[in-house]
């Protein structure tokens, strides 16, 4: 008892001390982010740069409010978030099925081994000529643009999570009955593979976004069109507009995204 009396002031010194250091760490970011914003703009007041070609932060809040009081914020992000979801779903979707299987069988491994390995290196932008032969300029192009951008991470993401499953499960689940193929995937292969698949498609949630630029410059209607008209008019405050847009619609999409991560595998704390 009296080891544990004289023990609590220790760990409570401990925790004050853990909570104090987020503290700092905490400003040092803020005060790393002003910096940086204090910085941007001076640059183009000092004349260090040409404003039209780097527009500072004060001007970016006008520029919003103008997008959004025209509709044309509003328009543009409803288009990319749906072909950015579809596309996103559809190549998941697929990588992980085609990642599971091929990690299964060596056989199927080895049959599509030469097949990936050809199709592989090709960036999404490379199909953009084949998608507008295929679909035309519409949102179907954009989906398939930013599905093959998912499709290949998420693919190696399942293939490698399944490959790395230790024989030793596989092996328990033999000696329990668990013979059949359907059975063994979704009582051993899954849930022990399930943390390296979410690794993937957590990568694919920034990917998709990356892609949904690639898949909206030849005229399908969404940020990154937006973001083209803007900059042939040198309206670059614009620009800045949707690539912030972007980068906030892929920090709560990744939040949301952490938060079911840790629900699925609660299991594991």
């Amino acid at each position: 008892m009296t080891d544990l009396i004289a023990s609590a002031p220790a760990r409570a010194t401990g925790s004050g001390a853990a909570s104090g250091a987020k503290l700092p760490a905490a400003g040092l970011a803020a005060a790393g982010l002003l910096v940086f914003l204090v910085a941007w703009e001076v640059v183009p007041r000092l004349g260090l740069f040409n404003p039209l070609m780097l527009p500072g932060p004060s001007a970016i809040p006008a520029a919003f409010w103008s997008e959004l009081k025209s509709g044309a914020w509003g328009s543009a992000v409803g288009s990319s978030l749906g072909h950015y979801t579809i596309g996103l779903a559809l190549g998941a979707l697929l990588g992980v099925v085609f990642g599971v299987a091929t990690g299964m069988s060596r056989l199927a491994e080895e049959a599509t081994a030469w097949i990936v390995r050809v199709l592989r290196p090709i960036p999404g932008l490379a199909w953009v000529p084949f998608a507008i032969i295929w679909f035309g300029v519409n949102r179907t192009a954009a989906v398939f643009i930013i599905a093959i951008g998912v499709f290949w991470i998420v693919f190696f993401a399942a293939h490698g999570a399944v490959r790395s499953v230790e024989r030793d499960l596989i092996e328990v689940a033999d000696a329990f009955g668990f013979r059949r193929w359907h059975e063994r995937l979704l009582k051993i292969l899954l849930p022990a593979a399930l943390p390296g698949i979410l690794v993937g498609l957590r990568t694919a949630l920034g990917q998709a976004w990356m892609a949904v630029v690639a898949a909206e410059i030849f005229g399908v209607p969404g940020l990154g069109q937006r973001m083209m008209q803007a900059s042939s008019l040198l309206a670059t405050e614009l620009v800045v507009v949707y690539m912030l847009t972007m980068a906030a619609l892929y920090g709560l999409l990744d939040s949301a995204f952490v938060a079911l991560q840790n629900w699925l595998l609660r299991w594991k704390a």
